[in-house]
C-alpha cells in the first residue's frame, strides 16, 4: 500500500500537532506509535509554557535567561525569535481552547529555576501538558486536512535523488506500507528511554534520530542530555521504569532539598540554592547519592495547598503511601530532555532536502548546553506553527512515483540474543557511563561494549536503533573534553563510600 500527501509528520506531541494544525490547506498525514496526542512526553509535561507576559518582564530578559541557562552555547537568533514569539504562542493556545490557570481574568504565572520572573503559564496546577494536548487533540479531530495513522512506526525514510520523499511505515500487526510527501517532518521526541532512570515514556527511545542518521542527516550536540533533579525515587532501585517527575514549580513555591540527615545541601552549592540551574542541582543530588546519602524534597511547608496547586504530584505520592504534607518525598535524578538532535536551520530544515525536524527531536540551538525550564513546550509550538504555515504555502509538486521501501530493512526473526535483554543492558550502560557525570575511561569502555552489542544483533532488530543512538551519544561525549552545562566529564570515577542509586 502507498499513499501521497503534501506533508508527512512523524510524532503527535505538542510539536507535531502544532505543525499539522498550522499546515491548513495542505493534505497532512500524522503517524504516531500510539494514540494521537497521548503517546510521547508532551502529555506528561507538568511545568507549562514560558512567556514574558508579566509585570516588569520582557522577551529580552527571557532570552537572556535562556542564554545563561544554556551556557551561551545557544543559537542567539533562534533564542531571540523564540522569546519574542512566546506571547503569541500563549494566545494561540488559548484560542484553540487551552484552559490555562487564571487569577481572576489574568493568566496565573509560576516561577521555575533560572527564570528571573514568574513567567510560566500553566494548567491544572502541574498538569499543563495534559491540558495543552487535550486542546491540540480536539483541534486535530476537527481538522479535515489531517489524516492520522495510529499505532504505526516509521522504520526508515525513503529517498529519491538525494531528497527525502516519504516514509516506510509498519503497523502493530507487522504490516508495511509507504507514505509519500515532498516534506517529511520528524517530531519523535527525545532519548530518555536509553537511560535506566528517566521521566520519559517508552516512545522516547531515539528512533527518529536513528532513521535520520541512517538516511544521511547530520546530528548535533548529542552529548547534551538534561537530567531532572527531582523524579520520584522508584520503590525498588534498579527497576528501570519511567519515573514520575516532581515538578520544578514545587521548588519555585518553596520546597527544599535535604538528605537523610536533614542537611539542606544546596545552600553550599549555589547562590540560588534549590532554584539553581538543573544541571547544577542534578549533579549535587548525584554527588549525595554517590556518597551514600538519600535525597528528599521537603514540601511540608506548603501544607494543604499541595493538593490544589500540585494535584499530580500529590496523587502520585499518595499512591506510594507518602503524604507530602507531612512526609519527605524521596527523589533521584532522571534523564529528562535532550538538547541535541537532528541539526536544523531556523526554518527547521535538516541537512537533507525534504526532511525537517521539530521539538525535542530537533537541534535548533535554542537550548544550548542546558535547557531553561518550560522552554520545551514553547519551542515545539513556536517552531511547529511557523513550519506548518510555510509548508502549506509551498507549491504542490507533481506526484512522487513509488520507489519501494528503499533502505528499509525487513526485520529478521530469530535474533541470537534477546532484544529485551540487549535494551536492558544498554540502559544500565548509558546510566552508569553517560549519565550525570561522564568519566573518560568509562566512556571508552562503553563504546566497545555498544559496538559488541550491535554486532551480536541481526540486521533488522529494532534495538539496533537504540544501540546506534546510544553509541553516537557516547562518542559525542568522548569528543567533548570540557565540562559545560549538562555535560560533565572527568578522567575517572572517584573512590567514594556508598553507591549511586540505580
Amino acid at each position: 500500500m502507498a499513499d501521497q500527501f503534501d506533508v508527512v509528520i512523524v510524532g503527535s506531541g505538542v510539536a507535531g500537532l502544532s505543525t499539522a494544525l498550522a499546515a491548513r490547506g495542505a493534505r497532512v498525514a500524522v503517524v504516531t506509535r500510539g494514540v494521537i496526542g497521548l503517546d510521547g512526553a508532551s502529555s506528561w509535561a507538568q511545568g507549562g509554557v514560558a512567556a514574558a507576559i508579566g509585570p516588569g518582564d520582557s522577551p529580552s530578559q527571557h532570552a537572556l535567561d535562556t542564554l545563561k541557562a544554556g551556557c551561551r552555547r545557544n543559537h542567539k537568533a533562534a533564542v531571540r525569535w523564540m522569546a519574542e514569539s512566546a506571547p503569541e504562542v500563549v494566545r494561540w493556545l488559548v484560542d484553540i481552547g487551552t484552559e490555562f490557570d487564571r487569577i481572576g481574568a489574568n493568566l496565573a504565572l509560576g516561577r521555575e529555576a533560572a527564570h528571573s520572573f514568574p513567567r510560566i503559564v500553566h494548567a491544572g496546577g502541574d498538569a499543563s501538558g495534559a491540558e495543552i494536548m487535550r486542546a491540540l487533540r480536539a483541534a486535530v479531530e476537527m481538522s479535515s486536512h489531517i489524516e492520522t495513522f495510529e499505532h504505526c512506526q516509521v522504520r526508515e525514510l525513503i529517498k529519491l535523488n538525494q531528497s527525502v520523499v516519504g516514509t516506510a511505515v509498519q503497523n502493530n500487526q507487522g504490516e508495511a506500507f509507504e507514505l509519500y510527501a515532498p516534506h517529511v517532518v520528524l517530531a519523535t521526541g527525545g532519548v530518555g528511554q536509553l537511560f535506566l532512570n528517566t521521566t520519559n515514556p517508552p516512545e522516547c527511545d531515539g528512533s527518529g534520530l536513528a532513521i535520520a542518521h541512517r538516511a544521511g542527516a547530520e546530528l548535533a550536540d548529542m552529548e547534551y542530555v538534561q537530567f531532572h533533579p527531582t523524579a520520584l525515587a522508584p520503590a525498588q532501585p534498579g527497576q528501570g521504569e519511567q519515573l514520575l517527575l516532581i515538578t520544578e514549580a514545587l521548588r519555585g513555591a518553596g520546597a527544599q532539598m535535604v538528605n537523610e540527615q536533614g542537611l539542606r545541601f544546596m545552600l553550599a552549592q549555589h547562590e540560588a540554592a534549590e532554584l539553581a540551574p538543573r544541571d547544577v542541582l542534578s549533579r549535587a543530588v548525584w554527588s549525595q547519592l554517590e556518597h551514600g546519602h538519600v535525597v528528599y524534597l521537603d514540601a511540608r511547608m506548603l501544607g494543604d495547598s499541595l493538593r490544589q496547586r500540585f494535584p499530580t504530584v500529590f496523587r502520585s505520592c499518595q499512591q506510594r503511601n507518602i503524604d507530602p504534607r507531612q512526609e519527605l518525598i524521596p527523589v533521584v535524578p532522571a534523564a529528562h530532555y535532550h538538547m541535541g538532535g537532528i541539526k536544523v536551520d531556523l526554518h527547521s530544515l535538516s541537512t537533507l532536502n525534504g526532511l525537517y525536524a521539530i521539538g525535542e527531536t530537533a537541534c535548533t540551538g535554542v537550548h544550548g548546553a542546558n535547557r531553561l525550564a518550560s522552554n520545551s513546550m514553547l519551542e515545539g509550538v513556536a517552531f511547529g506553527r511557523v513550519l506548518g504555515e510555510r509548508l502549506a504555502r509551498m507549491p504542490k509538486p507533481a506526484r512522487i512515483p513509488p520507489v519501494g521501501l528503499g533502505i528499509w530493512r525487513e526485520p529478521n526473526k530469530g535474533a541470537p540474543i534477546s532484544e529485551a535483554m540487549v535494551f536492558a543492558r544498554l540502559r544500565q550502560l548509558m546510566w552508569s557511563c553517560a549519565g550525570l557525570v561522564r568519566y573518560e575511561d568509562a566512556l571508552e569502555a562503553a563504546v566497545d561494549q555498544l559496538q559488541l552489542l550491535e554486532r551480536r544483533c541481526l540486521n533488522g532488530a529494532k534495538v539496533l536503533d537504540q544501540l546506534l543512538v546510544g553509541r553516537l551519544l557516547v562518542e559525542a561525549a568522548r569528543r567533548r573534553t570540557e565540562s559545560i552545562g549538562a555535560h560533565a566529564i572527568a578522567p575517572r570515577r572517584p573512590q567514594v563510600s556508598g553507591q549511586a542509586a540505580a
